[in-house]
């Protein structure tokens, strides 16, 4: 019988503070792994109050720590605070993400941008900064969505996003191979964290016709991928994008 165990590993969540990211760090944490929960500081100090409180529940082996992915010394300066609490960084999900949806003729440049920004540009450089210090043999895994393959109206600047996130977790599957660090993507469907609860409930009733399962993903659905992606059960898996969408294909 398999299972998995994490203990001694450390790994960083961005965007983990609440949803998918959050449920990402607490499967990660059960199964032995200390964990970072990155979040991004609002004016009203909201992200780090549920960042603290989630670490707090989940002990001495979690920490939140404040980075902006956009912000290469940020992400730096947090990977450096993670190694020095945890004494390595061994897996990586790139999780934090925002949207901005509006159709191609109404969207405007800083809209387009700031999505292309986190989306993308931040995990460019979380990547950048987590391989030159991340122990050989280590797991990245960046959050794509169907919504790059789908191409669902007005999301020109997310969809794009995610299939540069793919893209790059090929490139880097290759540049990274001879450390046996595993580079994938996982690409959700539509799933019930607050970004999802915020598609109009009568799209949502069009979308859930095409999901085979008849029903739309929980963040544990999506984070027990993450799981085994990050796990030694996924050693032979690298360069690909993951698709758990409940049989909802293009």
């Amino acid at each position: 019988m398999f299972t998995i165990d994490l203990s001694g590993k450390t790994a960083l969540v961005t965007g983990a503070g609440q949803g998918l990211g959050l449920a990402t760090a607490t499967m990660l944490h059960q199964a032995g792994a200390n964990v970072v929960i990155n979040y991004f500081s609002d004016p009203q100090g909201l992200n780090a109050a549920k960042a603290s409180e989630a670490a707090a529940k989940l002990g001495p082996r979690a920490l939140a720590l404040d980075a902006d992915v956009r912000k290469p010394a940020q992400v730096e300066a947090m990977i450096g605070k993670a190694i020095d609490r945890f004494g390595s960084l061994n897996i990586v999900v790139n999780n934090a993400g925002i949207l901005r949806d509006r159709t191609l003729r109404k969207m405007s440049s800083d809209e387009w941008q700031a999505v292309i920004d986190t989306n993308l540009t931040g995990v460019f450089n979380v990547c950048k900064a987590s391989v030159e210090r991340m122990a050989d043999g280590g797991r990245i895994v960046n959050l794509a969505s169907i919504a790059a393959s789908v191409g669902f109206f007005g999301q020109a600047n997310y969809a794009a996003a995610k299939a540069g996130v793919a893209a790059m977790a090929r490139v880097l599957s290759r540049e990274l191979g001879r450390r046996n660090i595993t580079v994938n993507a996982v690409a959700p469907g539509v799933v019930l964290t607050e970004m999802g609860k915020s598609i109009p409930e009568e799209v949502r009733a069009e979308m859930i016709k095409n999901i085979p399962l008849g029903r739309f993903g929980e963040a544990d659905d999506i984070a027990r991928v993450i799981l085994f992606l990050s796990s030694d059960l996924g050693a032979y898996v690298t360069g690909q994008t993951i698709h758990v969408n409940g049989g909802w294909f293009a």
